[in-house]
């Protein structure tokens, strides 16, 4: 079985395969400083909880936006995953997508993970648009090339800057809100952020569906997207586990070069 490890800004997405299919994904915390060993008895525990062992484990791979994880990730599979090597989806690796970044080393690899899931299950051109810590679109051409894309605060980032930078504004939960005129201030918060990203990812869709020149498919994933989705009637489905997938995607392309 495969372990798929997407180490992001706030969470670690962890996915186990059996072949093409994802059998449970669980999500841990991203912690700078919690040790190998913490999240080796957190993935051996998630792991029996689906009855499963380390011994079920024997292949993994690995992409990461934050460097410092790397290698406790790899202690951790070195450790409780019998020596097992995973695949980190670096530069150099190939992914099914070439990629047109002036500089490729700067795309994040969870970016890169879902422009190779949505090529392969949709096509293109098409457009992933991840709400996660920041919100990203990633722009692929109709031949599989990453075109670019683009990156905006995410929501959660805007809500908790509007709370820490305002002396009586209070924190709020992110929610779509009954009407655009809040006759509170909680309910005026919530207008705001969230009317006002319904406004930036349609500005966006709009400028970038201009410059392709044609109409792309558009897929939407990150913890928001369920939420946010229903009021952008162009995005077609809401595909929560597309990273997994791209991860696992990498991977086998990988092994068959080996």
């Amino acid at each position: 079985m495969l372990l798929a490890v997407d180490i992001g800004n706030t969470n670690v997405t962890v996915g186990l395969f059996a072949g093409q299919e994802l059998k449970a994904t669980w999500r841990l915390a991203t912690e700078l400083n919690r040790m190998p060993d913490e999240y080796g008895i957190l993935l051996t525990g998630l792991l029996a909880q689906a009855g499963r062992t380390p011994a079920d484990v024997t292949d993994g791979i690995i992409s990461s936006v934050v460097p410092p994880l790397v290698p406790t990730f790899l202690e951790v599979f070195q450790r409780y995953f019998g020596g097992l090597r995973p695949l980190v989806l670096e530069a150099g690796v190939k992914t099914g997508v070439k990629i047109l970044y002036e500089n490729p080393r700067e795309v994040g690899a969870d970016r890169v993970a879902n422009a190779a899931a949505a090529y392969r299950f949709f096509g293109g051109p098409t457009v992933v648009i991840d709400f996660g810590t920041g919100t990203t679109f990633d722009v692929v051409s109709a031949r599989g090339e990453y075109l670019g894309g683009v990156i905006a605060p995410g929501i959660g980032i805007a809500a908790e800057a509007l709370f820490q930078r305002t002396a009586k504004l209070p924190r709020v939960e992110v929610a779509r809100p009954r009407s655009a005129i809040g006759r509170n201030t909680v309910a005026a918060i919530q207008a705001g952020l969230y009317f006002g990203y319904i406004g930036l990812v349609n500005e966006i869709l709009n400028r970038i569906i201009q410059e392709l020149g044609e109409r792309p498919r558009v897929i939407a994933t990150g913890g928001l997207a369920e939420l946010i989705a229903p009021d952008i009637p162009v995005i077609e489905r809401v595909v929560p586990e597309i990273t997994l997938q791209g991860l696992r995607i990498i991977y086998e392309l990988n092994r068959k070069e080996a």
